[in-house]
């Protein structure tokens, strides 16, 4: 995993709603965010392959009001440009980037 590991239920997790009793009851929040925590996992190891650090650029799992998974891209803002410049690169490739 990309992300602290013993902290796994609260690691980069929206927990606001706890506190301000946002959380409905019964809604599975956690499995949400294992879902949205699997997808960030897989796309910071490409931001590391890309040459990207986690300090600058990284994807956070969390979940929506109904529990769904939700992964945000967080990050300093030289190197989130840096990384449009590089979907702009593979979006303007002959195939999409697909190979």
């Amino acid at each position: 995993m990309t992300g602290a590991g013993e902290d796994w239920l609260s690691d980069e997790l929206d927990v606001a709603g706890v506190d301000c009793g946002l959380w409905v009851p019964g809604v599975d929040y956690v499995a949400g965010w294992r879902d949205a925590r699997k997808a960030a996992d897989r796309l910071n190891r490409a931001f590391l392959a890309t040459g990207f650090e986690l300090d600058q650029v990284r994807a956070v799992a969390s979940t929506n009001d109904d529990g769904g998974g939700v992964v945000r891209i967080t990050g300093h803002p030289h190197a989130v440009d840096r990384l449009a410049v590089l979907l702009s690169s593979v979006a303007s490739d002959d195939n999409g980037g697909a190979e």
